[in-house]
């Protein structure tokens, strides 16, 4: 596949039109990332998303019409998600940390969430991070958040029980945090091999991300697996 002349193309929602000016002038100066549209509330968001098919989409959580929460769910129903060519990363605009609405943002198939007041080079480096399918905070932020979004733990979906031993040890790590690096020792095989199995992972649970497998392991009693 040829690879788009104009790299990363972005997305920015943000019903300030101050803030999203200053964010597009950050995101155009980046080599290989380019702002492609703007949008002032979720509806418009939904809208643009499917007509400019945005690699990632800079997201405010808080918006009149559609809140960036309602917007995030519904850029991933999966009728929406079977018509794109590519993957989509939504990274969550918040002004508090540890925001219960970026945690249920994350829920509906986010990427992980952003403070306002991030510098331009976090901004840079978040959305080469969620481009490339990885979380944008640190795992122990992303347990936290998740931590008591779920009332009880569903049950353990057939699709789990069909991963190999080896493919459940990779399944831990990754809901701990752990990198590709970091689990190619833990479980004694290369990184290659890692990838590999996460790929396996991916598949075989029908999930988009590893942060997707995190909130994964969390839904059904998982997370704590070794």
């Amino acid at each position: 596949m040829t690879a788009d002349p104009e790299g990363i193309r972005v997305l920015l929602v943000d019903d300030q039109e101050l803030f999203r000016a200053g964010v597009a002038v950050i995101v155009d100066a980046q080599d290989g990332m380019s702002v492609v549209g703007q949008a002032g509330d979720g509806l418009e968001a939904v809208r643009l998303a499917d007509e400019l098919q945005p690699d990632v989409v800079l997201m405010d959580v808080r918006m009149p019409e559609m809140d960036g929460v309602e917007a995030t769910r519904q850029l991933f129903l999966p009728d929406r998600v079977s018509r794109r060519s590519k993957p989509l990363r939504v990274v969550v605009l918040t002004t508090f940390n540890l925001d219960d609405r970026a945690a249920t943002a994350i829920r509906y198939g986010a990427s992980g969430f952003l403070l306002k007041d991030t510098t331009p080079v976090m901004l840079r480096d978040a959305i080469r991070t969620v481009h490339a399918g990885n979380a944008v905070l640190a795992p122990q932020d992303l347990s936290t958040l998740l931590d008591g979004q779920f009332q009880a733990a569903a049950p353990t979906p057939a699709s789990y029980l069909s991963l190999t031993e080896k493919e459940r040890e990779v399944f831990a790590a990754v809901a701990r945090g752990l990198s590709n690096t970091e689990i190619a020792g833990l479980v004694f095989a290369s990184e290659s091999t890692v990838k590999t199995h996460v790929g396996g992972i991916l598949r075989k649970l029908a999930l988009r991300d590893r942060v997707q497998i995190v909130v994964f392991a969390h839904q059904h009693g998982l997370s704590e697996t070794r």
